[in-house]
């Protein structure tokens, strides 16, 4: 199995839940807060990086960070109140791969709903009904949120893993077959 590198934010607890999951069901793991998450990654064969968000994109701390991720194989992992599929959850992977630094390849994703910070229940209850995050819709989808993590969203956290590791396997095996295509094309000449 690989060396994982597990690097998270959380404020609520969310994301160092799953953090902690994908940790655990990696054999070889070190996991970190992001504010002391090293800069030279070269060691890890595979570094997961989750996050909550934040108007769209990865928190600020994360955002600072991703900059620096360079050469690395890279699983984006991400909790938030909206609904996983949403167009909010799935832009905000782009808006975190856009932010990597050079060199790096993305293997996966991982979304899950998470609760909502209270401060941030508290002044979304004013919210007026011109603002997308008011409303009867928006509390139904809190009160979903509120139960999440849940086993089921971790268990497929580490199952994130399990997918993970069979992907680079996949792409080992089809370069060296490349590989040995090209050698073997090279013979000929």
């Amino acid at each position: 199995m690989s060396k994982w590198a597990v690097i998270y934010s959380s404020v609520t607890g969310n994301t160092k839940m799953v953090a902690e999951a994908i940790a655990g069901a990696a054999e070889d793991a070190d996991i970190f807060r992001v504010q002391d998450a090293p800069v030279d990654l070269s060691a890890y064969d595979i570094v997961a990086i989750g996050y909550w968000l934040r108007l769209g994109q990865p928190d600020p701390l994360t955002l600072k960070y991703l900059a620096k991720v360079q050469d690395s194989k890279v699983v984006f992992f991400q909790t938030h109140g909206a609904e996983p599929t949403s167009e909010h959850a799935i832009t905000s992977f782009a808006r975190a791969g856009y932010n990597l630094g050079q060199g790096c390849e993305i293997l996966g994703t991982f979304g899950c709903q998470g609760k909502i910070n209270p401060a941030l229940l508290e002044k979304r209850k004013h919210a007026g009904a011109d603002d997308p995050h008011g409303g009867a819709e928006s509390q139904k989808r809190w009160q979903q949120a509120a139960s999440h993590p849940d086993e089921q969203d971790l268990a497929d956290a580490r199952d994130l893993v399990t997918r993970m590791e069979r992907k680079l396997e996949l792409k080992k095996k089809f370069l060296a077959k490349q590989a040995a295509k090209l050698a073997a094309l090279q013979k000929e000449e």
